[in-house]
């Protein structure tokens, strides 16, 4: 489909989100929600393309993923007060790195309920281990264990690996958007803390994302952003062992010392967007039709994921209650872990906490490193006691 129409579209969608939620019921839904549902309906019925309709992919989603997504990350870090993060990080950083390996526990899990080694065959430690580098990590990690094994080979196997990767990154986003709103009442509280206190201003965002905005703000804005995203890149490319989103965040941060550009207004605006775009596609990733075309593999691959991710999800959130840890960064943490930091940083926002925006990029880059490594060790030394 055509770039513009794509576009169009979506930013009609992100439109119609906003006003159902300010104006009916959706609101206990949130634009976050409502976006990827949305998407995701519109694609299935075929008015958007799919994220795996296409082997080379769609351009305008890989310009959201490659441009977009990483603005995004640099416009809602400019504001950010370093003070708020701080008292945050610990946690986020232990509950992240507690959920890596709560990953890697439910990919075990996962695999041995299915049978890999018959249902899958000779690959199911190869699959195993890039799940656990991308629910770790990201699609850089699935895709660095990919090549390794080489995967791609097996073009069924690793394209129903997408398939089913990106329902299931859908459904738990939607998932850790819930758990907080649904048991912030019952959740363990540490002395003199309020439930309001756990759970941030949750709100519909009409009030904070509406700013006036001059055309000399909207270019300082986009000429920021997109130098920022252009140098981090030159960067990563110099040091290759270095993601570039860790550069694009250390600029941002830098940037933000200055009153004159951390209160330009605009930003939330353009910031938020950016992450409504990213968002939309991760909805049209969601591709149910190619999940059924996949047959009896399809099946054993999306009941193997979704073992996974609940396993996951179990060990994290119980270690958060058990250590009275606040659900919203429970639910932060793990997003980081199974969706990535532009994923957190648009649940942190949706639910209302500013101060846990920096944690999960930051949080988010670490996966890039932490998982590659950890789906190796569980590819080759957890998975062979299976079979």
């Amino acid at each position: 489909m055509n770039s513009a129409y794509i576009f169009g579209f979506l930013s009609a969608i992100i439109v119609v989100t906003e006003l159902l939620v300010r104006k009916t019921v959706f609101r206990h839904l949130g634009t976050a929600v409502l976006v990827i549902l949305i998407t995701a309906l519109f694609a299935n019925l075929g008015l958007l393309p799919t994220g795996t309709s296409d082997t080379g992919g769609v351009p305008a989603y890989n310009i959201i993923f490659s441009t977009i997504a990483p603005l995004a990350i640099f416009w809602l870090l400019l504001p950010v007060n370093l003070k708020d993060v701080l008292r945050a990080g610990k946690q986020m950083i232990s509950l992240f790195l507690f959920g890596s390996l709560a990953t890697a526990v439910g990919v075990f899990i996962g695999m041995w309920v299915i049978d890999g080694h018959e249902t899958i065959g000779p690959q199911f430690r190869s699959l195993g281990g890039m799940f656990v580098g991308t629910y770790s990590g990201g699609s850089v990690n699935f895709n660095a264990l990919g090549l390794h094994y080489d995967m791609m080979k097996d073009g069924v196997l690793y394209g129903g690996a997408i398939v089913v990767d990106n329902i299931v990154t859908t459904v738990w986003m939607i998932a850790t958007l819930a758990v907080p709103r649904a048991l912030a009442a019952y959740w363990p509280r540490k002395p003199g803390r309020e439930i309001a206190d756990y759970m941030g201003d949750v709100t519909t965002g009409e009030k904070e994302d509406t700013e006036t905005i001059h055309p000399i703000d909207l270019g300082l804005i986009l000429a920021l952003g997109f130098g920022s995203v252009w140098l981090s890149g030159r960067l990563a490319g110099v040091f290759p062992s270095i993601p570039s989103t860790l550069f694009l965040t250390g600029i941002a941060l830098v940037l933000a010392q200055f009153p004159g550009i951390s209160k330009l207004p605009g930003l939330r605006v353009l910031g938020m967007f950016a992450v409504y775009l990213f968002l939309c596609v991760i909805g049209a990733y969601c591709d149910i039709g190619a999940l059924g075309e996949l047959g009896s593999l399809g099946t054993s691959l999306l009941i193997f994921t979704s073992v996974t991710v609940v396993v996951h999800g179990i060990l994290v959130y119980g270690a958060a209650f058990l250590f009275k840890i606040n659900p919203v960064v429970a639910s932060v943490a793990s997003q980081a872990n199974i969706g990535g930091g532009t994923s957190a940083l648009a649940l942190a926002r949706s639910l209302g906490r500013e101060d846990l925006v920096l944690p999960a990029i930051l949080i988010g880059s670490l996966g890039y490193a932490v998982g590659t490594f950890l789906g190796f060790w569980v590819a080759e030394s957890w998975l062979p006691l299976i079979g």
